[in-house]
């Protein structure tokens, strides 16, 4: 918040935006390093309990189906619950899930899987929507304060997983269970901001009024919601495969994990930054053509590029991605007017977004089951950076849903 914000409301104190916003980091820290685990052990996972590299991509696809299925429902209950009750619920629930996955067993695995994919898809559509309320003249700076959270938590866990699996000997149930601690803080963190419930759901509930906007009909809303789709799908697709991509050009498991936290690596500066810059200019236009450059030069360095810059390839996906996920996230609060249109724009986004991007990881593997090579399925990646430059720039020019 602003100072004018602040003294604007007596009840608000600094202590208290302190707290809030170390909450609202917290939550952003749960969001990806449960998802961002599971590719550096997708080998050791699919050879114990016996499975296909499609079904295996199926342990990243079900986060987001549930992301999918569950989004569009996410706006009507934080209106009805309270964003922050919601916000809650969805942290017990998430760590909920990471004990069921760690259990042994291919049911618990993907029950479990599920589970954290429900939990996770509450917080990503509602934290978006609370920034814009909360700090509607920082969107920018606060959009990239929960994102680099988000994200340097999702490195650590790529980088660290076959580490734990292997050299703790915990196995892959114990790298994965691992993260229950950290949302289990989170949990402590948050309960403070039960008090504000009272205050938001009067604001909520004032400003409902004014988003009778059907979204579905809006093709600025569709050009945001595919440019989310198409920059999740890089994400998800990179996350689950990229350590196997690199092990078959003769990576170690260990290398390749620590390959895949160094693309994570790579974007953090960005999604603080990029934010920013996207909060001060008029169009967006001039980032969605770097970040369209950057994806498709990453991705054909994999293709046809040297094994020798393999590690700048890999930073240059990273960066992009960076670009990508910023600018997605921006979007929800710069292209509407108030933060209900934002959460719902942001559970339309996410729900058609994250179906695209549910489907990329498993046909990703079937791809590669079907060819025996990644060259099909990273033509594929190429395609999709083409597509995400096109909708960008229809999503990045200066206008609001209405």
């Amino acid at each position: 918040m602003s100072k004018q914000e602040i003294k604007s409301n007596p009840n608000v104190t600094r202590s208290a935006v302190f707290a809030f916003i170390v909450g609202i980091i917290f939550i952003a820290a749960n969001l990806r390093a449960p998802l961002t685990s599971v590719g550096p052990l997708v080998g050791l996972i699919r050879d114990d309990v016996h499975i296909s590299n499609t079904l295996a991509g199926m342990i990243t696809t079900l986060p987001l189906l549930a992301f999918a299925l569950f989004s569009p429902i996410v706006p009507k209950l934080g209106r009805r619950f309270g964003v922050e009750v919601m916000i809650l619920i969805s942290i017990i629930l998430l760590t909920l899930g990471v004990i069921l996955r760690s259990l042994s067993g291919i049911a618990t695995l993907y029950i479990g899987t599920a589970v954290l994919g429900l939990a996770i898809s509450i917080s990503n559509v509602l934290l978006p929507s609370l920034i814009k309320r909360e700090f509607p003249r920082r969107i920018g700076l606060m959009t990239g304060v929960y994102s680099i959270s988000m994200n340097l938590l999702g490195a650590i866990a790529s980088g660290i997983s076959v580490p734990i699996a292997v050299g703790l000997g915990v196995g892959w149930q114990g790298a994965l269970g691992i993260w229950g601690i950290l949302s289990l803080v989170s949990i402590l963190f948050w309960l403070p901001q039960m008090k504000r419930r009272n205050r938001e759901t009067a604001t909520v509930q004032n400003q409902s009024a004014d988003s009778s906007v059907n979204l579905w009909r809006s093709p600025l809303a569709w050009q945001v919601t595919l440019f989310m789709g198409l920059q999740s799908t890089f994400f998800y697709v990179l996350i689950t495969w990229l350590p196997e991509i690199l092990k078959q050009q003769g990576t170690s498991p260990d290398q390749s994990g620590w390959l895949l936290s160094i693309m994570q690596l790579a974007l953090l500066p960005f999604t603080f930054v990029v934010p920013i810059i996207a909060g001060r200019m008029s169009s967006q236009r001039s980032l969605v053509t770097i970040t369209a450059i950057l994806l498709l030069m990453g991705t054909l360095g994999l293709l046809y590029g040297s094994a020798n810059f393999i590690v700048w390839w890999i930073i240059m996906l990273g960066i992009g991605g960076g670009f990508a996920f910023s600018l997605s996230m921006m979007f929800f609060g710069l292209r509407t007017e108030n933060a209900q249109q934002a959460a719902e724009l942001s559970g339309m986004a996410q729900s058609v977004g994250y179906l695209l991007a549910a489907i990329g990881p498993t046909l990703f593997g079937y791809l590669h089951d079907v060819t025996g090579s990644w060259t099909v399925p990273l033509l594929l990646l190429v395609c999709a950076s083409i597509l995400l430059f096109i909708f960008g720039l229809g999503a990045a020019r200066n206008r609001r849903i209405c």
